[in-house]
């Protein structure tokens, strides 16, 4: 249900107001905590000193911090608080959640990453086209291990052992850039057409 209330809620848009609202609710489940402070500790040492007192039905303490919950619940069901227990484990629920959220949303918003581009070609074309690219020097500083690892992420593709692969272009007897000269041809039909 919390699950539920917190996607219906989420709002759509850009990497920044997602994460503020999951910020937010972070910051609420904080002042929960906060506000419950000395129960937490209660429960989290398995202490169970105070039990008659907090789970037994019918020995409620007004003085005892009680949610508003209570007062609205049948007291020949429930206690004074089960409710805050059952909050308290959900909260970390919810807690765990939100920062796979946040850290979900934190590995898309990285450069690039939020296209989902997917590479369609073999393997072998598009590690044609990274030796290519590198041949030519387009990537300042870039090595192939490093432009491969790129590609890898960018186009949510396992490249493998691209050095293998690039061994098998090598030995290639006819046409070894058949890809480079296919994208040239088509690009030039493009062209063409766009001159018509």
């Amino acid at each position: 249900m919390l699950f539920l209330r917190l996607n219906r809620k989420k709002p759509h848009g850009s990497y920044k107001l997602i994460k503020k609202y999951l910020s937010n609710e972070q910051i609420r489940l904080k002042k929960y905590f906060d506000n419950n402070l000395e129960f937490y500790k209660y429960c989290r040492t398995n202490s169970t000193y105070m039990d008659q007192k907090y789970f037994v039905r019918g020995k409620h303490d007004i003085k005892l911090s009680l949610d508003t919950y209570f007062f609205e619940s049948d007291h020949n069901f429930s206690t004074s608080h089960d409710y805050k227990v059952a909050k308290i484990l959900a909260n970390d629920l919810i807690q765990v959640y939100l920062e796979d959220r946040l850290s979900h949303l934190q590995k898309r918003s990285k450069p690039i990453n939020h296209s989902n581009l997917n590479w369609t070609a073999s393997k072998t074309v598009l590690i044609e086209l990274i030796y290519a690219l590198h041949s030519q020097g387009v990537f300042e500083n870039g090595n192939v291990k490093h432009i491969a690892k790129y590609f890898d992420s960018v186009f949510n593709i396992e490249l493998g052992d691209f050095y293998h692969t690039f061994m098998e272009i090598k030995s290639r007897k006819i046409n070894r850039t058949k890809f480079i000269d296919t994208l040239k041809l088509s690009l030039v039909r493009k062209i063409e057409e766009y001159e018509k």
